[in-house]
């Protein structure tokens, strides 16, 4: 994966430059074919059109990249249809996947297996960064369920914290850019689509986003609640006031 996004990030280096050596090409030749300001000026009109359409070219080339990812899809995504995506997507690279969720993570959404190696995966679809707490949930399952490495997806990014600690911690980060990176190797019918998940798996005002259980009613020292039928397994809470 790391390759990949290497390449893509060296196809836009290499066309910005190219823009850039165009606008010196075509602003010095105006001058030195004429030997006059207008010239310049001409030279530097071309090559600005130039810059333009090439760097249109290049946004282009991403909003299509992203498109065929369907990370739009995964960014309104919540937690329990992230982690049936992400199970069809490991699987879909060989893995066998299971979503540990609903009968209690002790740290891990779901957990994959190849080739006799068995990895732990804890997905954060998020808003914001991810920070140290995913990483050290996840470094706690390794032992748990006797992994051998563990994995955090999410479709964000993560605090320089979370980078650092996972580094010393075996596990593994995979960002927004990874997660894209994963979804377009894929054969595209390999796996339902992200649209196709949510609608796999709908969430309603009365469902768990982390669990996918049933919200019920609770009484607690500041009032009613909702929260999830499945606690202490998943300990999800919402207010009165967000049903």
């Amino acid at each position: 994966m790391a390759r990949r996004r290497s390449k893509e990030k060296r196809e836009e280096e290499f066309f910005q430059g190219l823009a850039g050596i165009s606008a010196m090409i075509f602003a010095l030749g105006g001058y030195f074919i004429t030997r006059s300001i207008y010239g310049l000026v001409a030279g530097v009109a071309i090559a600005f059109a130039i810059v333009i359409l090439i760097m249109r070219f290049i946004d282009n080339k991403r909003a299509e990249r992203l498109k065929r990812s369907g990370i739009a899809d995964i960014d309104n995504m919540e937690g329990i249809q992230f982690e049936r995506y992400l199970g069809h997507l490991f699987r879909a690279q060989g893995y066998k996947s299971e979503v540990t969720k609903a009968a209690g993570d002790y740290g891990a959404d779901l957990l994959i297996q190849k080739d006799g190696k068995k990895i732990v995966v804890q997905a954060k679809r998020y808003n914001k960064n991810v920070g140290i707490k995913a990483v050290q949930e996840a470094q706690a399952a390794i032992a748990h369920y006797g992994a051998s490495e563990a994995w955090v997806v999410s479709n964000s990014d993560y605090t320089a914290a979370a980078y650092e600690l996972a580094q010393s911690n075996r596990v593994q980060l995979i960002n927004r850019e990874a997660l894209i990176e994963m979804v377009l190797a894929m054969n595209p019918d390999a796996a339902p689509t992200p649209k196709a998940v949510i609608a796999e798996v709908p969430v309603d005002e009365f469902t768990c986003p982390r669990c996918g259980s049933r919200l019920v009613l609770r009484n607690g020292p500041r009032g009613q609640f909702y929260g999830c039928s499945s606690f202490p397994k998943c300990r999800h809470t919402k207010p009165m006031k967000a049903i």
